[in-house]
């Protein structure tokens, strides 16, 4: 923050970390910061997305928040027209990805949008359950289309069929193809995206101001509990490693799950016959479930519960203990319904018949679309982001086979315009039998972004830049990353890392007090013990197993419709999300208390300062 101001760095007060030198020219022009650009950068705030792009953004990596913003900014502005958002403009500022909400001002002007709002949306509420069955076939079609893709060695001739056959096309051009469509389906994929999820925290907000204006002294906790106890497949590959805990404990083998050591716990395993039968019944869990990022798969270096089996195995291994020692380890479903059911019944009885069924309307509209708001990431971070990844791979092993790329990982290094130069550097080359001209140009470049990107990775990213407004209304920014009057006047006002009070959004109803554990990275959920207090970055949907472990939870991101906040009240643990700096603030040992309902974390006691 600056003395004096209520206002963030603009972008150029801020020197690159050492090392980071000359960030600029890996991306697109259109996404850094620019002279020509400033006054209205600096007239924004600027938050970064560390949801979504925790350590930074490799060159090639910005063609996700390329196609992620472009989603979110056409569903908005042009295609629904939400009365008061156009959606978030986008920067990336030494490699970390920063938006600013856009609002609607003009009352006018959200007034004539509300009327084109009403009749979109509309249709998409009174259709939603048929259009979201279409919504699934398309995505899901997208990515079985990248998956199709290949990216083999240009052959010296083109096979026989091709004459034969008369196709008119050679493996160069198709290779040209192949990339473009990847790149094609991967932005399809975001406008599905966003095609449902703002009208998803639509029909939400709808009822939630309903309630805050019907009930004024309603927390917002109780709101969200009103359509608590969903049942998604967001929850599916939990699921799967609770039956597989439980069927070890059945088998006899639950001695033998270890995810400390997989080969060997694997070994043993296929030592013995009901060993065989679990590790078969784990092969078969795979697909799709394990299909799975630590994170949400924005980058390409984050490990998937496939490529890290310790990830799974470690929950399942968490499981067992649990039911060794009597725990229930199910999510508490029928609790939670009877719960909801009875706030729903003790609110609904203070208002008149009318206001009633309008109440009865707009919960019933709030639970149609509220399964979405969590649902869409299995299709998209996850198994959308999982593909890509893997073609980008393949794609680097391709450039290394040309001639083109020292090791398969340089393809990370390059946006995706330069990509496509490389590519049809390779094709025109390949045509005529003649080196590839950029392969040393692009060879030097990329050993100089391996520095520049290693120096980025190595600092934290500055909170926020420019000026915020008098009020954020950004319904996605508040819901989704907790971004509030409150939240910005911490960050401003921010007194430390010793301070002894942290300030959230409440996400999930309950007070415990007890010691935390900080944790940077899912990988590192075997040093949660049970009922320590789980203090983190962010969630995703594979930190499942941590839900039925931990005593509550304190994030640094997320808003009340966050991962953090829907899951948490699922499993009934306390939460604060959107604090913005537990994890740095907070030291694994320390003693809190966490208010889930007001939103504060209080440091109880200090622990000796020690590596978490």
């Amino acid at each position: 923050m600056t003395a004096g101001a209520r206002r963030f760095p603009f972008f150029e007060e801020v020197p690159a970390p050492a090392g980071g030198e000359g960030w600029e020219s890996m991306y697109p022009y259109y996404l850094v910061p620019a002279a020509e650009t400033r006054e209205q950068e600096q007239g924004r705030l600027w938050f970064a997305d560390t949801m979504h792009w925790s350590r930074g953004c490799y060159p090639l990596g910005s063609v996700i928040a390329e196609a992620a913003y472009l989603g979110a900014g056409q569903n908005s502005t042009r295609i629904f027209a939400l009365p008061g958002s156009l959606g978030l403009d986008l920067r990336v500022q030494h490699g970390y990805v920063y938006i600013a909400p856009v609002p609607v001002t003009d009352p006018a002007e959200v007034a004539r949008r509300t009327e084109l709002f009403q009749a979109r949306a509309g249709h998409y509420y009174r259709n939603w359950d048929e259009l979201y069955e279409r919504w699934k076939n398309a995505v899901q079609g997208l990515v079985e289309d990248m998956r199709g893709v290949r990216f083999p060695a240009l052959p010296e001739f083109e096979p026989m069929e091709t004459v034969t056959e008369a196709r008119g096309r050679s493996a160069g051009w198709q290779l040209l193809a192949d990339f473009r469509r990847v790149i094609d389906d991967l932005f399809l994929v975001w406008q599905r995206h966003f095609e449902f999820l703002n009208l998803g925290y639509g029909g939400y907000i709808v009822f939630f101001q309903f309630c805050r204006q019907a009930f004024p002294e309603i927390p917002d906790q109780v709101i969200a509990r009103m359509v608590a106890g969903i049942d998604v497949i967001a929850f599916r590959p939990d699921d799967e490693l609770r039956r597989l805990a439980r069927l070890a404990c059945e088998l006899g083998v639950d001695d033998l799950v270890d995810g400390t050591d997989v080969d060997r716990s694997r070994a043993a395993l296929a030592g013995t016959e009901p060993g065989r039968a679990w590790l078969a019944a784990y092969e078969k869990a795979q697909d799709p479930w394990f299909s799975y990022f630590a994170e949400y798969g924005f980058t390409h270096d984050q490990d998937t519960w496939l490529s890290n089996p310790s990830i799974p195995m470690t929950g399942i291994a968490r499981y067992v203990a649990r039911l060794r020692e009597g725990a229930e380890i199910d999510r508490p479903v029928a609790r939670l319904r009877a719960e909801r059911d009875e706030l729903v019944a003790e609110y609904r009885a203070l208002l008149t018949e009318e206001e009633a069924a309008q109440f009865d309307d707009l919960l019933h509209l709030a639970r149609t679309v509220f399964p979405y708001i969590e649902e869409h990431n299995i299709y998209v971070e996850h198994w959308a982001h999982a593909v890509f990844w893997d073609r980008m791979r393949e794609l680097g092993d391709f450039l290394v086979t040309s001639g083109f790329a020292e090791a398969g990982d340089d393809v990370f290094y390059l946006h995706r315009f330069e990509l496509e130069q490389v590519l049809n550097d390779v094709a025109q080359s390949w045509a005529i039998g003649v080196p590839p001209r950029g392969a040393g140009r692009w060879a030097a470049e990329v050993r100089r972004r391996r520095g520049v990107v290693a120096a980025l990775r190595e600092a934290a990213p500055e909170p926020a830049y420019g000026t915020p407004p008098e009020t954020i209304t950004d319904p996605f920014a508040i819901m989704n990353y907790g971004i509030t009057d409150e939240q910005v006047a911490a960050w401003l006002g921010r007194s430390g890392p010793d301070a002894g009070e942290l300030t959230g959004i409440g996400g999930s109803p309950g007070v415990v007090e007890g010691p935390v554990r900080v944790l940077r990275s899912e990988r590192l959920l075997d040093r949660l013990r049970p009922g320590e207090i789980l203090v983190c970055p962010i969630t995703a949907p594979s930190w499942g197993p941590a839900f039925s472990v931990a005593g509550g939870v304190i994030t640094d991101i997320g808003g009340l419709m966050s991962h953090a906040a829907i899951v948490c009240r699922e499993y009934g643990l306390p939460a604060v999300v959107g604090t913005g700096a537990a994890t740095t603030t907070l030291r694994t040992g320390d003693r809190v208390r966490l208010d889930g309902r007001t939103g504060a974390v209080t440091v109880l006691e200090r622990a000796p300062a020690v590596a978490t």
